[in-house]
């Protein structure tokens, strides 16, 4: 039987060390472990190894008289699941040990084993030493990369720590009650008596809030199409974009198809879903026909309409633009490791490439909708406040919500407000 905590760290590399997204990796590892439970402690090791990655890879410097990141990746990636072990999920020492040097033996590097039990003593040893020296610096006490730790306290000075605190907390699992096949009363009731503790959201009318992941797919209702998986945070858009019946709607960047199918379920409009990369229009489409919604699903480039565009004006645009997706990093940790500070210019310029495009598209009197999981001022009202600047046919629509607090153009929702990811919304009209 394949060790989960062999598999883990095999995964935990390729993600860490080589690209690998974690959705990625855990479609090619997970199948490996059959028993439900081991599986589950795979999939809790890649998650908080990613998560916890940049604090207890630079313990790891401080342990290693030699780094092993680059001949021994598996090695490397299971002593820092060992620490997870140890430091977050608190297992007890000599289980969390034991388990770690029999899973080196798993990965067959048997002649490493002596290797990974004394690095995970010396840390037993010299555990205060070690997390005092991690604590010192924001990057190392929060599991942040440097640039980003300085771009978040450069953004957000007051609310820095609590950002970067509230980006390790697990988040709760948000469904959206799909109001054409039920009603969300009527879901929370059968949630429950699936033994689910399901609550209703403070403010958001469609939205249930389960405490843990879990298979969707096993929760009742799935298969019929009663809900999505959607954060609360991205469940406002639709009623920012306050569609009416009858209206032409585009949702540009419509991959996986949560906004638009929100919108579906709230007014009869003639909706048009774009995305860029063709393999995530079968997402789209698989969305719409669960939740039994009908939508003109295009793959183009959302910033050269002249390639998909009919003519006919829109009433709604929604531009969930591609982004850092620094707001969402508690729902996905790999971002983390994956993002670098140079990225942040070209998706700057490729958000402003999308909004120019798509504002002629927009009928007058029209709204669009701008709006990123970043929390980044550069990708947020760095993008909307020149572009206002330079369109005297946009007006800013001003807005307050229950959570966040107001940009200098649109509203910022951070990591933890209300409990939800952090997002982004500015809501332009044409005169």
């Amino acid at each position: 039987m394949t060790n989960p905590r062999a598999e883990a760290a095999q995964a935990l590399a390729n993600i860490a060390l080589q690209g690998t997204s974690l959705r990625e990796a855990m479609e090619r590892h997970a199948p490996r472990i059959p028993d439900p439970r081991d599986r589950a402690l795979l999939m809790a090791l890649v998650s908080d190894g990613a998560r916890w990655w940049p604090r207890f890879d630079a313990a790891l410097d401080r342990l290693l008289e030699r780094p092993l990141r680059r001949k021994e990746p598996a090695v490397h990636a299971l002593l820092v699941l060992g620490l997870v072990q140890l430091e977050v999920l608190e297992l007890a020492d000599y289980a969390a040990v034991a388990a770690t040097v029999e899973a080196v033996r798993a990965l067959k590097r048997p002649q490493l084993a002596g290797l990974v039990n004394a690095v995970l003593r010396r840390w037993q040893r010299e555990r205060a030493t070690h997390l005092a020296a991690l604590d010192a610096q924001p990057e190392t006490r929060h599991a942040h990369p440097r640039w980003l730790a300085a771009a978040i306290a450069r953004d957000w000075p007051a609310q820095a720590e609590d950002v970067m605190a509230a980006d390790n907390r697990e988040p709760p699992l948000m469904l959206r009650a799909n109001r054409r096949r039920t009603t969300r009363d009527a879901l929370i009731e059968r949630l429950r008596t699936d033994g689910q503790s399901a609550e209703p959201h403070a403010w958001l009318d469609d939205a249930i809030a389960l405490p843990h992941s879990t298979d969707v797919t096993r929760l009742p209702g799935f298969a019929e199409g009663l809900f999505a998986v959607q954060d609360g945070a991205a469940q406002i858009a639709a009623d920012l974009a306050d569609a009416r019946d009858g209206q032409h709607v585009l949702d540009a960047c419509a991959a996986p198809g949560g906004k638009a199918c929100h919108l579906l379920e709230r007014a009869d409009v003639a909706l048009t879903a774009l995305e860029f990369e063709p393999r995530r229009t079968g997402r789209i489409r698989e969305n719409l026909a669960r939740l039994h919604l009908q939508a003109d699903v295009r793959t183009g480039d959302a910033g050269d309409p002249s390639s998909w565009w009919d003519g006919q004006p829109f009433d709604r645009i929604l531009i969930d633009a591609p982004c850092s997706a620094t707001g969402v990093l508690r729902r996905r940790p790999d971002v983390r490791l994956h993002r670098r500070a140079d990225d942040i210019p070209a998706l700057a310029a490729q958000q402003q490439r999308i909004l120019a495009a798509l504002w002629p598209l927009l009928a007058p009197g029209g709204r669009l909708l701008y709006i990123t999981c970043s929390l980044l001022r550069a990708e947020n009202e760095a993008v909307v406040a020149p572009f206002l600047a330079a369109h005297a046919d946009a007006h800013a629509v001003p807005f307050t919500l229950p959570a966040g607090q107001a940009a200098a153009v649109g509203w910022q929702i951070l990591p933890g407000d209300g409990d939800l990811d952090g997002m982004y919304y500015a809501v332009l009209e044409k005169r």
